[in-house]
This record gives structure tokens, C-alpha cells and sequence, in this order.
């Protein structure tokens, strides 16, 4: 007997529900400058899958938890990374491991997973610490004064990234890669039709490409000093990438580049709206001192060596971290192609498409967290089994699959060390009562800086 023609159709996937065709190039203009909004817009109009643009720039905007989880569990050779949209390129460079498909993205990545394992994580612990003091020292001993929190963290982050990855051998180049990479992270936040690409060398475009060449001259000094004087350290990634016969020059230039941009660019806009949730909420600022007085020992006092059992003892720290980037992660959408017809949420998605998942549609889902727009580090307590799960799939600041972020455990202990230590050491007031909005198409942070007024903590 045959089924009804109707439950037939039931199974079949849908097209994707998608704006009439005279609303989509206000919204394209719009998603390519300042995206959250109209992702908040066509999520509450169309559900978690929707179709937008035409011909070859057709896209598929997913951002309900469950399309994006089906995303990740997907083979890596269903989509494409080094697709006709990637504007990375231009900076990380075409063999970087994040613009690369196939063997070479998984040669590539092999190369520096090492870098990341979890005797060098807790390995790194009291050197994030001893920075993060240091960048505080250098802050005025006495008094008030107006100080934008997001430079001071972004280079206590530059610097905790290149003695992290490359050793004390590097730490004196920290601040000039700090220089090159201010251009490139400039022409990032660029509207996105002012970075198509082009072949020539003039612009901003030129610029960064100017900037990298500068990067990897640099970078060619060290590799020379490292083969007429190898060290043989373990931990210097550099040197093994050196020593690494799998990858050739170039490829070596890259990774270093995607490694310190992306290790301390992302790292530093997440803090940034760290400081804002947390200075606009007094009582978290507070119990977050609280704790790290308990843990890290107050402040002029001995402690013992701070360790992965250090770390662990950051539960305040830790949710705050949680929780501000699930309001706020680094990257709000990230694009891949399809690269072959797949079916997310019931929906076709045809070859082709340019599929952009939404880390910030998933962390503010309505069906998953309770008053999605309330800072509440706390939440992570008050949670059932079964909430804990729908909560853990839904938080995805990092990604998920094989092609998550290589660097997500660098970046979450960075920043559960980093708010504890400010947080001790600091009485901070922010300028207004209410976060500003967010600027920044690849790297999203708060407009403006984090622009608090600052007394030291005696």
C-alpha cells in the first residue's frame, strides 16, 4: 500500500524559507557591516536555516543549535574553506591551516597541534600570570585615570601568545608584530565589500600586504638564527616547525602569522566585552576578586606556584568566561562553501553555497537559555541534566567538529587567568550604563574600547 502523497512530502527536504527578493540586497549591505542585527532580524522571521543572496553569492545563514551541531558532525569534505569569499587569505596567507581543504589542511594542522597540548597549556600558567601582572604594573601607581582596557589586554595578550608558542627567544619581536598586525586587523573589520580582493598593490588592501611582508621578514630572521643555533627546546614551535620536514617555508610563515593573529586578535576583543559585562555588574566584579584572593593569593602576599590545580579553582572566573562568550563570541558568523548538496534542519543546501554559521544566534537562543540577553555567569549552576546539555550544544564560541579552533583551550585559560588577576588588582568604573555595540566583520568587539576609569588596588 502506498503512502499518502502527503507524507511523502513531509520527509522531502524544503528549499530554504528565504526574504522576498526586494529585501535582500538592504539586507546583504547590512549583514556585510554590521551583521548581528540582521541576524537577530532573519532568525525571528525565517527560524534557524534561512536562505539569503542569489546567483554566486547565495548563502545559507545557520543558527539554531541543533543545524549547527549537524553542521560540525559533518565530513570536513563536504565544504570548503579556501572558497572565493575567504578574506583571510590576504593576511594569514593561502597555506595557513584555516584556509586550507584536504590533506593540506590536515598536514598543516598536524604541524602545530603539538603546540597545544596540555603539559604546555598548564606549562604556561605562571607566565600568564606574571604578564598579566606586568601589564598592571605598568599601569599609574596611584589615582584615577581614564585607561582603555582593551589596549592594555591586547598587548599582555600579545605577548603571553609569542612566549607561549615561540619561547623567550621571539618575546622582543612581541611588540613590532603588535604593530603589523594593527593594519591587517584594521582592513578586517571593514565593511565587507571594501575587501574584494584585487591584484594590486595599493589601499588598505596593499597595506596589509605590505605589513605581512614586514611579518615575514621577521619571522625569516628567526628561522635563520634557529638553523645555524638550534636550541633543541621542545616548546618552541617555531623550531619544530623548522625541524618539521612535512612543511616548507612558506607554510611555516603562515602558521606563525595565523597563530599570532589569531591567538591574541580574538582573544583580546573576547576580553574586552569581559570587562564590559563584568564592570557594568559590580557583584560579579566583587565575587570575582573574592576568588581570586582565595586562589591566587592577595595581592604583595607569597603564594605557591600557580598550576592546573590553580586554574581549576577559578569557578567564578571560568563561568564568566562562559557566559560572556556565549553573549559575545569573537567571530559572529563563519563561512565555509558547501561542497556538495547537504541537508541541514530539513532544508537543502545546495553546492555552492556559501554557508555561514552563527556562534551568536546559537549562544542567544530562546529555546536553549533562559532570559538570553542577561548577563548571569551564574546560570552554568542552576541547570538540569538535562539543560546542562542543551546548553553545552548550543555554546560554540570555538566552533566544533575537526575544524574547531586549534587554540580554544590557550584562549579560555587566557582569559579565566587574565579577569581573575585584573579583577583582584583593579577598581574599574565603565563611562556608561550600558555595553556599546560591536564593530568588526571577522573579530567582533566593543565599539570604542573598553575606556575605564582605573584606581590600582593598594
Amino acid at each position: 500500500m502506498r503512502a499518502p502523497k502527503e507524507m511523502i512530502e513531509v520527509d522531502r527536504p524544503q528549499r530554504l524559507p528565504r526574504p522576498p527578493i526586494h529585501q535582500q540586497a538592504p539586507l546583504l549591505v547590512k549583514m556585510f557591516s554590521e551583521p548581528q542585527p540582521v541576524l537577530d532580524q532573519l532568525r525571528a522571521e525565517y527560524g534557524p536555516v534561512v536562505g539569503l543572496g542569489f546567483g554566486p553569492a547565495k548563502m545559507a545563514i545557520v543558527g539554531g543549535p541543533e543545524e549547527v551541531r549537524s553542521l560540525f558532525s559533518r565530513p570536513v569534505e563536504d565544504f570548503r574553506w579556501n572558497h572565493k569569499f575567504n578574506v583571510l587569505a590576504v593576511v594569514v596567507g593561502k597555506k595557513s591551516m584555516i584556509t586550507s581543504d584536504g590533506d593540506d589542511w590536515a598536514r598543516r594542522r598536524a604541524s602545530v597541534q603539538s603546540a597545544f597540548s596540555r603539559r604546555r597549556l598548564d606549562g604556561w600558567i605562571p607566565m600568564i600570570l606574571e604578564q598579566a601582572d606586568a601589564a598592571i604594573d605598568a599601569l599609574p601607581a596611584e589615582g584615577t585615570h581614564e585607561i582603555d582596557l582593551y589596549r592594555v589586554g591586547r598587548s599582555a595578550i600579545l605577548e603571553i601568545v609569542v612566549r607561549a608558542f615561540f619561547g623567550e627567544s621571539m618575546a622582543d619581536k612581541a611588540t613590532r608584530f603588535g604593530e603589523l598586525m594593527q593594519r591587517p586587523q584594521d582592513y578586517l573589520e571593514l565593511p565587507a565589500w571594501k575587501q574584494l580582493p584585487h591584484p594590486f598593490p595599493i589601499g588598505k588592501r596593499g597595506q596589509v600586504k605590505d605589513d605581512r611582508r614586514a611579518f615575514d621578514d621577521l619571522v625569516r630572521e628567526a628561522i635563520a638564527s634557529i638553523r645555524a643555533n638550534p636550541s633543541g627546546d621542545p616548546d618552541d614551535v617555531l623550531e619544530v616547525l623548522v625541524h618539521d620536514d612535512s612543511v616548507c617555508e612558506q607554510e611555516i610563515l603562515d602558521q606563525v602569522n595565523t597563530l599570532v593573529g589569531a591567538g591574541f586578535d580574538t582573544t583580546a576583543a573576547s576580553l574586552a566585552w569581559m570587562l564590559w559585562c563584568c564592570g557594568l555588574a559590580p557583584e560579579v566584579w566583587a565575587a570575582l576578586r573574592f576568588e581570586a584572593d582565595e586562589v591566587l593569593g592577595a595581592p604583595g602576599h607569597d603564594r605557591d606556584a600557580a598550576d592546573h590545580r590553580t586554574l581549576n579553582r577559578l569557578e567564578v572566573a571560568d563561568r564568566v568566561v562562559r557566559e560572556t562568550l556565549r553573549l559575545h563570541p569573537a567571530g559572529v558568523i563563519s563561512p565555509r562553501e558547501a561542497a556538495c548538496d547537504i541537508e541541514v534542519g530539513g532544508h537543502t543546501i545546495t553546492k555552492g553555497t556559501l554557508v555561514l554559521w552563527s556562534a551568536h544566534l546559537s549562544g542567544r537562543d530562546p529555546d536553549v537559555w533562559n532570559e538570553p540577553l542577561r548577563f548571569d555567569p551564574d546560570r552554568f549552576l542552576e541547570m538540569t541534566e538535562e539543560q546542562r546539555a542543551a546548553a553545552d550544544a548550543a555554546w560554540v564560541p570555538f566552533g566544533g567538529g575537526r575544524r574547531n579552533c586549534v587554540g580554544f583551550a590557550l584562549a579560555h585559560m587566557e582569559l579565566t587567568l587574565l579577569i581573575a588577576k585584573l579583577a583582584q588588582r583593579l577598581d574599574v568604573s565603565p563611562p556608561a550604563t550600558r555595553k556599546p555595540g560591536p564593530v568588526g566583520m571577522v573579530v567582533n568587539r566593543p565599539r570604542g574600547g573598553v575606556p575605564f576609569a582605573v584606581t590600582r588596588r593598594t
